[in-house]
């Protein structure tokens, strides 16, 4: 199979390349402006698949389809927003060499008008798929899945890339040239025109027992999803989808620049673009990872819901995602498993189950979280990855009243006069070895008090699922101090990994977090705990471990 690849040695198209690059019986074409890059390309790739450099403009491309014999050209170059006067013209050269086409189209009125090309397209026996990324063909897919246990009313979605990513020229190009224009969605059942950017909204990404992304502000953006997913689902009245680069200085800017333009009527922000894509790839802090969410509001047998599905990946794998859905397609068709011919846009052309296939090769997890309410606390924020727990963690997590575990822990604790007062202000237990122990679960509307007495110290915390930038972790509040926790399932170990604290309410710095691995897990059958608690500048305050038991408690 011979493919030819505008934009190859581009951010997309040399992702692409990576991943088909096991590939011995592939012969791929690396088209772009300049022969130097395309062969420097070339001269670093290792992989099996075969690479030829080429220079072509995408305008010229009809004399190179005649002499490069391509069964398919895949258009990575874009932006496809900035397309001019003909913005179909590879697609139309294609149809007219009877060569199949795909592309990475993110511009909503570019891949919602490919199908005007449908009759052409199936009188030449060709393929024409539009927008074969992650928005739209994995979040169709996502709704698709849900939809089979819901009716889908409103939906919300966001792509959240890792800080070290890195974005390509015209991505950048594409996002800072529509800021602030119109943007074409679905709002209370009516076609609405939003201003790209203007609109923000926070969401954590969390896969069920995976430790999720730091809560994220996302804005609105102009993806082929807000107007080719509302046709699939006849009962969606409102759709959003969001992206959360990194870092938020520079987002908040872009979201400024953007509401400026909608108030003063400005131009578009396009020639700033090289700024903003020299210090985005250069401002690279904090988690090397990235994520994406899909939600969705409606209704099932007769009763509100609210679902969503999450993804992380973890490393440089994130990056290859908008990329897979090119690269399994290609896989498909070179088993002999083509897509449909014709034009269209491409939000049948995968299922989830094509994805999860692909993720299985790589550091990316995903998951379905049920954000309807009801259940205990525990299985509400671990979702489906409380049922994988062991049964002693099940049984203490998913009890009902008021509920007693007695049994035995060793404590440790630090020193210095502040590990003295602090230790001391918070009732943690004295220095012993396997002393008597008992926790207390009292149920209150809004979660749960843990009342311990460990060694003849009681301390109390109130347990909670939070909300807000705290969004799907576990609140632990010990008085007048909040820490927000992620539950993190490794193997038969539940962690506590804290994320966040305040007090009084009031956010407390990152660099003072209290820290410490902490986790449950199951020994012999029994419930077992091991829970150190370290800050900062102080170091070990209190660490303390044991086994417990489920006492019946006399009514």
């Amino acid at each position: 199979m011979r493919v030819m690849i505008l934009g190859g040695y581009g951010v997309f198209g040399g992702r692409l390349i990576e991943l088909l690059s096991d590939l011995q019986e592939l012969e791929l074409v690396v088209c772009g402006r300049s022969l130097e890059r395309a062969r420097e390309f070339c001269a670093l790739y290792r992989g099996a698949a075969r690479l030829e450099p080429l220079a072509l403009d995408r305008l010229n491309i009809s004399e190179a389809l005649r002499t490069k014999a391509a069964d398919l050209v895949v258009d990575a170059s874009g932006p496809f927003q900035d397309y001019g006067s003909e913005p179909y013209h590879v697609i139309e050269a294609c149809i007219a060499a009877g060569v199949d086409y795909l592309d990475f189209a993110d511009g909503a009125d570019f891949v919602f008008g490919v199908s005007r090309f449908d009759e052409r397209a199936r009188a030449a026996g060709v393929v024409v798929l539009s927008g074969v990324s992650s928005f739209p063909v994995l979040t169709a897919a996502v709704l698709r899945r849900m939809a089979s246990t819901m009716e889908i009313q409103e939906v919300e979605g966001g792509i959240a890339p890792s800080p070290y990513a890195g974005i390509g020229l015209n991505v950048m190009r594409a996002v800072v040239g529509y800021a602030g224009a119109p943007v074409a969605l679905m709002r209370d059942g009516k076609m609405f025109s939003a201003k790209a950017l203007t609109e923000s909204r926070r969401f954590t990404v969390a896969v069920p027992g995976h430790l999720p992304l730091r809560n994220l502000r996302f804005s609105l953006v102009d993806v082929p999803d807000l107007q080719v997913l509302p046709p699939e689902h006849p009962s969606m009245t409102d759709i959003w989808m969001g992206a959360g680069p990194a870092p938020e200085t520079l987002h908040r800017v872009l979201n400024l620049l953007a509401k400026a333009r909608a108030r003063f009527g400005l131009p578009a922000f396009t020639p700033f673009s090289p700024l903003f894509y020299a210090v985005l790839n250069r401002m690279r802090f904090g988690e090397h990872r990235g994520g994406m969410f899909v939600s969705a509001r409606g209704h099932s047998d007769g009763r509100g819901v609210v679902r969503s599905w999450h993804l992380l990946a973890e490393g440089d794998d994130g990056p290859l995602i908008p990329s897979m859905a090119i690269e399994a397609l290609i896989r498909k068709m070179m088993h002999g498993e083509p897509p449909a011919v014709g034009a269209r846009p491409a939000v049948h052309a995968l299922e989830l189950e094509d994805y999860e296939a692909l993720f299985e090769r790589h550091t990316i997890s995903s998951g379905f979280r049920d954000d309807s309410g009801g259940g205990t606390t525990y299985r509400v924020l671990l979702g489906s990855a409380f049922d994988a727990l062991p049964h002693a963690l099940r049984e203490l997590h998913d009890g009902a009243g008021t509920r007693r575990w007695t049994g035995f822990a060793t404590v440790q604790r630090g020193a210095g006069l502040m590990v003295g007062i602090l230790c001391a202000a918070f009732g943690f237990p004295n220095n012993g070895r396997e002393v008597p122990a008992a926790v207390t679960f009292t149920n209150e509307a809004d979660g749960e008090v843990w009342t311990r007495t460990i060694g003849g110290r009681r301390f109390k915390s109130f347990q909670s699922v939070g909300k807000g930038r705290s969004q799907h972790l576990l609140v632990e509040r010990f008085g007048v101090v909040r820490v927000s926790i992620a539950l993190v399932r490794d193997g038969s170990r539940l962690f506590f990994v804290p994320r966040r604290w305040s007090i009084l309410k009031i956010p407390m710095p990152k660099c003072l977090l209290p820290t410490g691995e902490s986790f449950e897990t199951d020994i012999g059958g029994k419930f077992a705990f091991d829970i150190t608690i370290r800050v900062p500048l102080l170091g070990l305050i209190v660490a303390y471990s044991g086994i417990l038991k489920s006492e019946e408690i006399a009514v």
